[in-house]
């Protein structure tokens, strides 16, 4: 019973991020439509708008960044975990392939970006190419319905989800500036008393949710970004291997629409806003677009093929029932729409708007072409011998 409610959520996770790419690139649509119009103005003194009061007042902007992302990163967080204890990630021989798998996906396109921008201003974004954005890569593998096996599906969820993880980590170590210690160790406090809660049974999710608010604050106030503290608040919900519903999985349940009905098109609606200026599509061409956008789409097809053929040869891992190399081929193209993921590490790269702006549109462009001819390609695949 327990791997049918597993089976259960993923679908309701898969059916929502759908819906939710489509959203998404309405989102992007209207965005990059406020930019360059007359409305591009109003529309930066609106997100500029500041809200809040004393020590948390912010703008819209860093509202969305900053608070509605670390919801969308409890998301993940919970996804992991459970995926950790009861799905694709629980056994060694389960999670092989998709771990190492996106390992490559990480590796590569980090290793491409940095050769190409070593020594540069712009050498501080080797993270971007990294992400995978799984909202996006599962809405154009829902679009080729039986033209893929199912199992190719659960594995792109897999690897997006640890992607996601190593995203996370990446932001955590390496995009964090100035460190506040005294929140740090009143954030760890916080972290303690739910880490206890949840080791002697209390499972009411109030008694997490609450002071998850002031993990969150004092994580944002110690100079890590307060994103991190979504995924440091999932680890600490319970969960079970049982039929019964844990209160993970109702947390999980309750956020899986809003997150991708709502917090993602938004993100996407507030940081997708480029203008298109002269100069532009030369930038693709320069150190960081080139990093950017060979990076996501050479590096990620390249990192996850490689790394799992690798896996397979040395009988770590086995393939997906049903899928062929060509679908992992395809499979790797998929993962180079790294969008929301990508832009928000960019968001973090930089602080020059120039480069923010070159990046959003290499991640744009790179995302593109790699969902286009990742589809494509998979949809010319006709057998399971592929």
């Amino acid at each position: 019973m327990a791997k049918i409610i597993n089976l259960e959520t993923f679908k309701q996770f898969f059916r929502s991020g759908q819906i939710g790419g489509f959203l998404l690139l309405i989102c992007v649509a209207i965005s990059l439509l406020l930019a360059n119009t007359a409305s591009k103005d109003g529309f930066n003194v609106f997100l500029e708008t500041k809200i809040g009061f004393g020590p948390i007042n912010y703008s819209i902007l860093a509202w969305i960044n900053d608070a509605l992302m670390a919801i969308f990163f409890l998301l993940v967080g919970l996804e992991i975990k459970r995926e950790l204890v009861e799905g694709e990630l629980s056994s060694v021989k389960s999670a092989s392939l998709p771990v190492i798998a996106a390992l490559g996906g990480m590796l590569v396109p980090a290793l491409i970006y940095a050769a190409i921008n070593t020594g540069k201003s712009t050498d501080s974004g080797w993270g971007i190419p990294m992400a995978t954005d799984i909202a996006f890569a599962l809405a154009i593998i829902a679009l080729l319905g039986k033209n893929v096996p199912a199992s190719l599906k659960i594995f792109l969820a897999a690897l997006a989800i640890v992607d996601d993880l190593g995203a996370i980590l990446v932001i955590a170590v390496f995009y964090t500036s100035q460190i506040h210690f005294d929140y740090l160790l009143m954030a760890t406090g916080v972290l303690l008393v739910l880490s206890l809660m949840n080791y002697f049974g209390i499972k009411h999710l109030v008694f997490y949710l609450i002071p998850g608010i002031f993990l969150w604050y004092f994580i944002h106030h110690s100079g890590i970004h307060a994103t991190i503290a979504g995924v440091l608040l999932a680890f600490t919900i319970p969960t079970n291997e049982t039929d019964i519903e844990s209160p993970l999985e109702k947390l999980e349940h309750a956020l899986t629409v809003p997150v991708n009905y709502l917090i993602m098109p938004i993100f996407a609606l507030a940081n997708t806003n480029i203008s298109f200026e002269k100069g532009m599509i030369a930038g693709l061409f320069s150190p960081l677009g080139l990093g950017i956008i060979v990076g996501l789409f050479v590096g990620k097809t390249v990192g996850v093929t490689f790394f799992s053929w690798l896996a397979v040869k040395l009988k770590w891992a086995t393939l997906p029932s049903g899928a062929g190399w060509k679908h992992i081929l395809g499979l790797g193209m998929l993962a180079g729409i790294g969008f929301t993921m990508s832009i928000f590490i960019a968001l973090l790269s930089f602080t020059d708007s120039q480069y923010v702006s070159e990046a959003k549109f290499a991640i744009l462009t790179a995302s593109i072409l790699s969902g286009i001819i990742g589809f494509t390609f998979l949809k010319s695949i006709k057998s399971k011998t592929a």
